[in-house]
Order: structure tokens, then C-alpha cells, then sequence
């Protein structure tokens, strides 16, 4: 039997998520590689820079926004741009935190994003948590501490960054719901990269973090780093248009192996003991959101 269409498109979807957490991840090992000879300011300022360019592009191909008469302002473009000073917060935490800890360790604490994402919902878009939802919270937070084991010879300081990286993309996340929905999501992307552009060029200026591009194959890890992130995010705003975000979340848990693989690959990094079994509590926290919200969406669907 063949394939019916919706089932061809949910497995794109999930090709797609799976994509892009590989992108995020191969961004990730290049900023890791890197740190170590710029600033992460620097980093982050070029990722936004480069990674305007496939947001760019893909908007110029979009038949939708010719035959609109290709508009450019939008109603809300303070929130819009807004949204980039959230994303200058999380990239100089997270880049930090890939720099400082191992690169699987950073990546699954940053996975604290739907955590934050569910209590944010409450005070920004006044959302209602129920104890199933709260539940999920408290697993996750237990997940971290397990990952991060505060009072522990292992413990540092850089084990909060990447916390703070997902509080920061968890504003993203949420405050783009106050966005209108007629905008397409790649207008909003370009302005957050904007805005993000501002927040870390300003940065970097007042920080004197930037230190001149030596050779041609550092332009070419910039380059590479921008563009990665940037069809990154493409990428998973083309999958969360083919189906539902809540079938799709569980996939976005692979960005964890990825990013072990890469760490042991690239790095020579195998921490083992330092993720489990935290990374199952935070995966479960998360995964845990996911299921209650599906199922509430199912209880007040139309039979």
C-alpha cells in the first residue's frame, strides 16, 4: 500500500527536524573550534551576519511574498526586532558554554528550553499549568541538576550558562506568539537576525571582543557557521509547517546524540557520567509537555 500524502508529509517533517538539529549541532562544533582563537561576541555577530543570508534568499523565492507585492514592515516590528536582544542573550551564553564545557554536556542543558517555555507561557501569554504540566517542570529541573550536580567536585559556574542560553530562547520562542500569525515566519526570522545583529555588533564593539579574521579557511568556518545556523532554522520553520509542532518535538531530542557523536568525534569528549541519567529526566520533562499538550488539544477538538 502507498503511501497517503499526510503520512509523505510527516516524514518529511521529520527528516527535516532532524535536519536541523544536525545543523544546530555542526553551528555548535564549529563555534567550539573557534572559541578558542575569537571572542564569542565575535562568533555570534558573524553567525547572525551569514545566517541572514538563506532567510534572505529563501524570502526573494517565495512566490507568496511576490504576489503580496513583496511587503516589508509589519505591524508589530518593534517586538519583531525585539526578539533579536532575547537571541544575543542566549548565543553569548550558549557560545560561552560550548567554549567552557563539553559539547554534548552544553547542548543537552540547553535542552531546558521547553522547561522555561511552559513557565514563561503563564505571565507572557496567560496561560493556564496544570499539575501535569508543572510535573514535567519539576522532572526536567531534576534532570538538570543531576546533569549540572551543584556542590560536586564536577560542578563549575559554566554549567549555568547554557540555562541561561535556553531562558533566552525560551523568550523567543514565546514572545513570538504575540506576533501575528499573518506574518510568515521567515519575516520574523529576518527581523530577530537583525535585531540580533544589532544586539551583537553593539556588543562586541563595547566589549572589545573582536579580534581581525586571519586567512581565508577561518572565512570559511564564519562563513560555514552562519549558514548553518541559518538553514537551521529554515529548516525547522519548513517541518513545523508540514505538521502539528507537538509531533514533531520528540524528534528535536536527537540534537543530544548528535551532539555526542560530534563531541566524541571532533573533541575527543565522552561524558558519559556527566549526562545519565539527567539527560532522561530532561528528555522526559520535555517530552512529558509535549503529551499533555496533545492530549488537551484532543479533548477540545470537535468530535
Amino acid at each position: 500500500m502507498s503511501a497517503t500524502p499526510a503520512a509523505n508529509r510527516f516524514g518529511l517533517a521529520v527528516f527535516l527536524i532532524l535536519l536541523a538539529m544536525f545543523l544546530f549541532d555542526v553551528q555548535g562544533a564549529i563555534i567550539k573550534y573557534m572559541g578558542d582563537r575569537y571572542p564569542v561576541q565575535q562568533l555570534a555577530f558573524f553567525r547572525n551576519i551569514f545566517g541572514l543570508v538563506p532567510n534572505v534568499l529563501i524570502l526573494f523565492l517565495s512566490r507568496d511574498w511576490h504576489q503580496l507585492g513583496r511587503p516589508v514592515w509589519i505591524r508589530q516590528w518593534k517586538l519583531a526586532l525585539g526578539r533579536g536582544l532575547f537571541v544575543t542573550m542566549a548565543q553569548f551564553f550558549f557560545y560561552t558554554s560550548l567554549v567552557k564545557l563539553e559539547f554534548a554536556t552544553a547542548s543537552t542543558l540547553a535542552f531546558a528550553g521547553p522547561l522555561f517555555v511552559t513557565t514563561l507561557s503563564i505571565p507572557i501569554l496567560g496561560h493556564r499549568v496544570g499539575p501535569w504540566q508543572w510535573l514535567a517542570v519539576a522532572v526536567g529541573f531534576i534532570g538538570i541538576l543531576l546533569v549540572m550536580r551543584p556542590g560536586s567536585d564536577i560542578f563549575t559556574m559554566y554549567a549555568l550558562l547554557p540555562i541561561g542560553a535556553a531562558l533566552g530562547y525560551a523568550l523567543t520562542s514565546v514572545s513570538v506568539r504575540l506576533i501575528d500569525n499573518s506574518v510568515p515566519s521567515v519575516t520574523i526570522n529576518i527581523y530577530s537576525t537583525t535585531g540580533a545583529v544589532f544586539g551583537t555588533g553593539v556588543f562586541m564593539l563595547l566589549s572589545g571582543g573582536h579580534i581581525p579574521v586571519e586567512g581565508l579557511m577561518d572565512w570559511f568556518w564564519l562563513v560555514a557557521m552562519g549558514t548553518a545556523g541559518g538553514l537551521a532554522v529554515l529548516v525547522m520553520i519548513m517541518s513545523y509547517r508540514l505538521t502539528m509542532p507537538s509531533n514533531l518535538a520528540p524528534f528535536e531530542y536527537f540534537g543530544i546524540p548528535f551532539a555526542f557523536v560530534l563531541g566524541w568525534y571532533f573533541f575527543d569528549e565522552a561524558p558519559f557520567d556527566k549526562l545519565f541519567p539527567g539527560v532522561l529526566f530532561i528528555m522526559a520533562g520535555g517530552l512529558l509537555i509535549v503529551w499533555r499538550e496533545r492530549k488537551i488539544r484532543q479533548e477540545s477538538s470537535p468530535r
